[in-house]
């Protein structure tokens, strides 16, 4: 009957205890084991949440100062993570499990942030977990590069794993058992709370709680937003970027007032175009300090027309490529989207719907796997008839572990040869994919002289011979095209900067491993900028472009092969003679006078207006300028 009597005493706070002691204790009061409680909650909050920003920041000092800093929201987050703490509390029976559940999936993810933006220079964002599965191909590339890495990086996994199986077993046997009653009112506490939390995590909405709670979203700088509101706060706010609300200003009406300039050009042959996005394509003779024995890029430097102004750095294709098909802008959709992988869902313009309603045969090429990047579905979607891929190609010639550019092209010119009539062929090269490690490519015919370290003379040296087999197969491609009677354009370019980290810093070539967002105009361009070619066999090099955004790739394409079209050679048009680069952090007008920081600001240029409602209309809206801006959507097939 004592037994009975102590161990109801025992369950009126709602947790069972191990009923063992020989020796009865002094009983301390059920409020005072709340408080007791409830403060171990709060303090293995602070401490994960301190390790989440030590890991992101890297910095003590600047974690101490996230801390302490009271208008930044990093108590907020502490609270945020103890109600998530006692929420699993609740539903796994057992007081202080929780964070056994919390913790390492916190980590993890903050550390998987933390390489991405030394490697990127971008934080991770929540859309980043939509191609998960093209980081988990390109493990053995990364672990070829660092082998030791990897090999270190396995054994702590394989002991993180353990460690925490281990810690599982031993820490929920000495934990306290919640009974019934203590699971639902931790519950009924907790899911509110975090209902109301999540209800104001919406940028798009002003919220007074938010605001109380110093969580700022500062959406136009992430590297800002993660540094404001911390790792955790910062990936919140972005959850909502999957939905893409109105601009101001945004209604059918709108669309419809807008006027179509038009655009007349010759209406003979009609030429065949072969684009070719080179992977990681650019000029390495701009590292300071750094000699050649030979000219890594001779035919490029010969016929250069100008430079794309890249969106990206590193890495992101698919954003690049995105624009050079649609003529659309990344400036215009949220930071750190994907518009391959979010955004594509239905038919969307694009220059291969636009020629195939001309009667072109129109492929893409890729010789990797079609579900990278989702291409299948967005090539489908963008009207082309073929997609040519690592699955349906005939097998290509390596060189290094990539497939070479040699017999890419050779199989493009194949493909070509085999093809009657005007065709369109956009292709995405492999070779130059980046990690760069040391001795990739066997007989090398590429020597480099530099002061910087062995580690970054071996990288440069290994990504000058990926691009020197680029710029050869470019000159491979251009006298084939010299021998053919069908007009035929090319339009080669690079999609980004390679990633050569350290080296860009020993060299001097940037401050940083990679590329800055905000800079002066003369620093963004050393940053973003790749070489562009745009020859045709019967005109040649067409110069003077400058440098342009991808977006603006489709009006001189179309404009060299004598075409007309409503949006990409009017209304691109009549944008491009006011702007020739459209970043999300900086207009570059046509005179090269740039305006930083354009989209915080409330008298942004109509054209650059029109633009931001024209792509929603398409993207997101009622598409109420099909019609008018895209006629020969009415025509779009799918493709096979």
């Amino acid at each position: 009957m004592d037994r009975q009597i102590g161990r109801a005493e025992l369950e009126t706070d709602g947790v069972l205890r191990p009923d063992t002691a020989t020796v009865k204790s002094p009983a301390i009061p059920v409020y005072l084991r709340h408080v007791i409680h409830f403060l171990a909650v709060f303090f293995l909050s602070t401490l994960l949440v301190f390790a989440v920003e030590l890991i992101s920041r890297g910095s003590f000092s600047d974690t101490i100062l996230f801390f302490q800093e009271l208008y930044r929201p990093a108590w907020t987050t502490v609270g945020l993570y103890a109600l998530v703490m006692i929420a699993f509390d609740a539903l796994l029976g057992r007081s202080h499990n929780g964070l056994l559940v919390v913790a390492p999936g916190a980590l993890l993810f903050t550390w998987i942030g933390r390489q991405k933006a030394l490697y990127l220079g971008d934080p991770l964002y929540p859309t980043d977990f939509l191609y998960s599965r093209q980081i988990v191909d390109l493990l053995p590339l990364l672990a070829r590069e660092r082998p030791w890495t990897a090999f270190a990086i396995a054994v702590a996994t394989i002991l993180a794993v353990a460690g925490l199986i281990l810690a599982w077993r031993y820490w929920r046997q000495r934990t306290l058992r919640l009974n019934a009653k203590g699971r639902l009112w931790r519950l009924a506490i907790v899911v509110p709370a975090l209902l109301s939390f999540v209800s104001i995590m919406d940028y798009n909405n002003f919220s007074w709680a938010r605001d109380r709670l110093r969580v700022q979203p500062i959406m136009w700088d992430q590297k800002e937003n993660y540094a404001h509101n911390g790792f955790t706060m910062a990936f919140a706010l972005n959850l909502p970027m999957v939905n893409v609300s109105a601009p101001q200003g945004y209604s059918p009406e709108a669309i419809n007032a807008m006027s179509v300039r038009s655009s007349a050009y010759g209406t003979g042959e009609k030429p065949d175009i072969i684009m070719v996005m080179s992977e990681s394509f650019w000029d390495p003779t701009r590292l300071p300090g750094v000699s050649f024995n030979r000219d890594p890029i001779p035919t490029v430097r010969a016929r250069q027309s100008g430079a794309v102004f890249s969106p990206e750095f590193g890495g992101m294709t698919a954003n690049v490529e995105f624009e050079a098909l649609t003529g659309f802008s990344n400036a215009f959709l949220p930071y750190g989207s994907i518009p391959y992988q979010q955004y594509v869902r239905h038919p969307l313009p694009s220059l291969a719907t636009f020629l195939k309603s001309e009667g072109y045969a129109t492929k893409a090429i890729h010789p990797y796997r079609e579900w990278f990047w989702n291409r299948r579905n967005v090539y489908q979607a963008f009207g082309f008839d073929t997609f040519r891929s690592e699955e349906n190609l005939p097998r290509l010639a390596s060189r290094g572990p990539l497939v070479s550019d040699a017999s890419l092209i050779e199989e493009v010119i194949r493909e070509a040869d085999e093809t009657e009539g005007p065709f369109f062929f956009f292709t995405v090269t492999l070779q130059g994919h980046g990690p760069y490690e040391p001795y990739r490519y066997k007989n090398s015919s590429i020597d480099v002289a530099t002061e910087a370290g062995v580690a970054e003379r071996e990288a440069i040296r290994t990504y000058s011979e990926g691009a020197a087999d680029a710029d050869r197969s470019l000159k491979k491609l251009m006298r084939w095209a010299a021998k053919r009677q069908r007009h035929t354009i090319l339009v080669f370019f690079g999609d980004h900067l390679p990633p050569l980290g350290d080296a860009y810093i020993s060299t001097g070539y940037m401050k940083g491993r990679v590329a800055d967002r905000r800079a002066p105009l003369a620093d963004m361009l050393k940053q973003h900028e790749t070489p562009l070619v745009i020859w045709s066999n019967q005109t040649g090099t067409d110069h003077g472009i400058g440098t342009v955004s991808p977006s603006f790739l489709p009006l001189h394409v179309l404009e060299l092969a004598g075409l007309s079209h409503p949006y990409y050679t009017g209304f691109l048009g009549s944008i491009r003679d006011r702007y020739k680069v459209i970043d999300r952090h900086m207009l570059l007008s046509s005179e090269d006078v740039s305006t930083p920081d354009w989209s915080e600001k409330s008298d942004t240029d109509p054209f650059i207006n029109r633009f931001r409602l024209l792509q929603y209309d398409m993207m997101f809206g009622e598409r109420a300028g099909l019609d008018k801006f895209f006629p020969e959507m009415k025509a779009h097939g799918p493709a096979s």
